[in-house]
C-alpha cells in the first residue's frame, strides 16, 4: 500500500501526521506500506522536516517539486511515480483523517475499485467541524458537482481516498486538474470508466492553518472553473469549443491557478 501526502509549506503540521501514520501502520498493517510525501513548491522547511522523520521511519519517502504544481498536480505526479503496489491512497498533511479511519477504508477495498471517506454521510464522526462559511461553500460546490456530473457522492472533497492500482493506471491520462478540484476529476474519471466507487462515513477533525480557508474566494473560483472545464472535456461539444479555450487559459492565469501541461 502506498499513501500519498501532498504538502505545501507544511513544516508546522506534517511531522506529527507522518509519525502517527508510520507508527500506526507499522503496528497494525501486515502488508507492505510506504508513505510518499510530494512537496509542491514549498518555500519553508518542510523538506528537512520530512527527511528528519524518514531517519526514524524509512517507510517515509519524499518527492520534491520546487515549482508550485498544486495539490492535484502533486497527487498526479505522486501517482505517476508510485511503486508497484496494489493499493494507492492519499490524505492531507494536517492529519485531519486519523490513521485508524484511513485503515478502515482499506478494509473495504475488496468490494470496490476505489473507497473514499465522507464527512457528510450518517455515521461520520466530526471532532471539530469546519467554520460555517466554509461548510456553506462546500455544500454549494457539492450542488454544482452533482448538477454537472450526477455521481451521487455526498463528499467528493474529503481527502481520504484509496484505490486499486489497476483503476488508477486506467484513468491516469485523464487526470488534468492540478488544483483542489482534482478529487472531482479523479472520481468522475473512475465512474465514467466503469469502476466502482464506494463512499463510507469517516472520522474527521478540522485543523487550523488550512490553505483553503485563508484564500477561500480564489480557491472556490478556481475549483468552479476547473469543474466546468472538466464537464466540457467530457462533452461532445468540447472539440467545437477549441477557439474559445483561450478564455479558460486566461482565467487560470488571472487566478494564478496551477495547471497540468498535458494533452487537450
Amino acid at each position: 500500500m502506498l499513501l500519498l501526502i501532498p504538502a505545501y509549506n507544511e513544516e508546522e503540521r506534517i511531522e506529527p501526521t507522518l509519525r502517527e501514520y508510520a507508527a500506526y501502520f507499522r503496528a497494525n498493517y501486515s502488508g507492505r506500506f510506504e508513505i510518499l510525501v510530494v512537496l509542491n513548491g514549498c518555500r519553508d522547511n518542510t523538506l528537512a522536516v520530512v527527511q528528519r522523520v524518514a531517519k526514524d521511519f524509512p517507510e517515509v519517502q519524499v518527492e520534491n517539486f520546487p515549482a508550485p504544481i498544486g495539490k492535484g498536480g502533486a497527487l498526479i505526479e505522486g501517482l505517476r511515480h508510485a511503486p508497484k503496489v496494489d493499493l494507492i491512497g492519499y490524505v492531507d498533511a494536517d492529519g485531519a483523517t486519523p490513521p485508524s479511519a484511513f485503515h478502515q477504508l482499506i478494509g473495504h477495498t475488496e468490494w470496490a475499485d476505489c473507497v473514499i471517506g465522507s464527512r457528510w454521510l450518517d455515521g461520520a464522526v466530526l471532532h471539530q467541524a469546519q467554520p460555517w462559511f466554509r461548510r456553506f461553500t462546500s455544500r454549494c460546490f457539492h450542488a454544482i458537482v452533482e448538477l454537472l456530473f450526477g455521481m451521487g457522492i455526498a463528499d467528493t472533497q474529503c481527502p481520504a481516498k484509496i484505490a486499486h492500482r489497476t483503476a488508477i493506471e486506467a484513468i491516469h491520462s485523464h487526470l488534468r486538474i492540478a488544483d483542489l478540484a482534482f478529487d472531482v476529476n479523479l472520481l468522475y474519471s473512475l465512474t465514467h470508466a466503469g469502476f466502482k466507487v464506494l463512499e463510507l462515513p469517516t472520522e474527521w477533525t478540522d485543523k487550523l492553518g488550512s490553505k483553503v480557508t485563508s484564500s477561500l474566494f480564489r480557491s472556490s473560483a478556481i475549483m468552479f472553473f476547473s469543474t466546468v472545464r472538466l464537464r466540457l472535456v467530457y462533452s461532445p461539444l468540447y472539440e467545437r469549443l477549441q477557439p474559445l479555450r483561450w478564455i479558460g487559459d486566461w482565467l487560470y492565469r488571472a487566478l494564478r491557478a496551477p495547471t497540468v501541461k498535458r494533452g487537450k
